[in-house]
């Protein structure tokens, strides 16, 4: 099996990242480190509390739907703003079955570190999120910092309940 680590680095030039020194060798004797990380920085996992009152908590996540083959939808390059269709599954929507885990390829990280990278971000539409519940799709990933609108709160919530409710991670 290959494993392929899509994690971005963390560092003081991500958002929501402040890395400073805790402790030196010379003076304290031995080196540490704090880290204040803001809980959607870099790369990140969305647990169904976040947008659902009673949802799990990513310390009550079965994380084991996170191991296993992935199928790569390719959408790139996307444009600013794009909303993700049932139809950008192309040759591949008759081949989902339950428990797949899809990770959606928009080119996206090229813009990391630009305002565009997240204010203009291509999205799961609502329509698709509800085709992923209804397919019993286990698992999307997504290159932006959101699989949403940050900047549109209704359709932020909308995509983030239905995929969580539907038990989409």
């Amino acid at each position: 099996m290959r494993v392929i680590d899509l994690s971005l680095d963390v560092n003081n030039d991500m958002p929501g990242v402040d890395i400073s020194v805790a402790k030196r060798l010379e003076v304290e004797g031995w080196n540490a480190t704090t880290l204040s990380l803001y809980s959607h920085c870099g790369t990140h996992m969305d647990a169904p509390w976040h947008f659902l009152p009673q949802g799990a908590t990513l310390d009550q996540q079965d994380l084991s739907i996170c191991i296993g083959k992935a199928t790569v939808v390719n959408v790139a390059p996307a444009e600013p703003k794009q909303l993700i269709e049932i139809g950008d599954l192309g040759s591949l929507v008759d081949s989902i079955r339950p428990g797949a885990r899809l990770l959606f390829r928009t080119d996206w990280h090229k813009r990391y570190g630009t305002p565009e990278y997240r204010n203009e971000l291509p999205r799961i539409s609502l329509e698709l999120a509800h085709w992923l519940v209804n397919h019993e799709v286990a698992l999307i990933g997504v290159e932006p910092p959101s699989v949403a609108d940050v900047n549109n709160k209704q359709e932020l919530t909308e995509v983030h309940q239905t995929l969580f409710r539907g038990n989409v991670l």
